[in-house]
């Protein structure tokens, strides 16, 4: 058997003296592993990066085996990407949720938005709206989607400001009013059509509730937690926001 396909580097495990197990997100066959003989070599290594676009040509005799890898570099992002610790641990938390998912499982909504994505994750502000963005996605895809459309209560479209934790769904500011402290805020710039940046009260607003349905629809039912890797995100990305207040302090001092 033989496809080819463009992947994303997800990571690696050595194999062998010479060889890696190489974990890639494919457009049309989903998150797959495969053998890549020869990948510690000179020459492979650096192509073999998280982050790196390749092409890749997958062999196996039947379907249900690991089968071997050839990958050819297509893009190569990882050398621009390590220096950043956002970046990093952005990289890290997309591929654990994507291991949520079913290998060999296509899914090219998420395979398209984590290549758009791989260009912006060294940009703190722009990596927490989109790693946010990307969990909302992966929560549909494992069938828990979020409606944040429209008012559960009133149909409503306008100031939408909650987040029901029963049903994952917008609650209108005044319909929510009365049950404010029992919804989860619904931050301004994930209203649809809001056009809006994100503040850092806003990102740790929203990773809260995307972190609560994924405790409670995924992590739990599975005996699981949250991948350390989204907490040294988060660190990371409030360390880039109070970067720049501390030098406005310093400069009014």
């Amino acid at each position: 058997m033989e496809w080819r396909d463009e992947g994303m580097v997800l990571g690696t495990r050595r194999h062998g003296e010479t060889s890696v197990i190489l974990e890639v997100m494919t457009r049309a066959h989903g998150r797959h592993l495969g053998l890549v003989r020869g990948g510690r070599s000179r020459r492979l290594q650096p192509v073999l990066q998280p982050g790196n676009r390749v092409e890749l040509v997958w062999r196996a005799r039947l379907d249900e085996h690991l089968g071997t890898f050839s990958a050819e570099p297509v893009a190569l992002a990882a050398a621009r990407l390590i220096d950043s610790a956002c970046a990093v641990y952005a990289l890290q938390t997309l591929a654990a949720h994507l291991r949520l998912l079913p290998e060999r499982d296509p899914h090219p909504g998420l395979f398209d938005a984590l290549a758009v994505m791989i260009d912006h994750l060294a940009d703190p502000a722009a990596a927490a709206e989109l790693v946010v963005r990307f969990e909302l996605l992966v929560l549909e895809e494992l069938g828990f989607g979020l409606d944040l459309s429209t008012c559960a209560a009133t149909g409503a479209r306008e100031d939408l400001a909650y987040v029901s934790p029963k049903s994952g769904r917008a609650v209108s500011r005044a319909a929510g009013e009365p049950w404010r402290d029992r919804m989860l805020p619904l931050p301004a710039f994930l209203r649809r059509g809001s056009g809006l940046r994100a503040g850092a009260a806003d990102i740790e607003a929203a990773f809260r509730m995307t972190g609560f349905f994924f405790t409670r629809h995924v992590y739990e039912p599975r005996g699981m937690v949250a991948p350390e890797a989204r907490a040294g995100f988060l660190a990371a990305v409030r360390r880039a926001f109070a970067a720049p207040a501390a030098v406005d302090g310093d400069t009014a001092a």
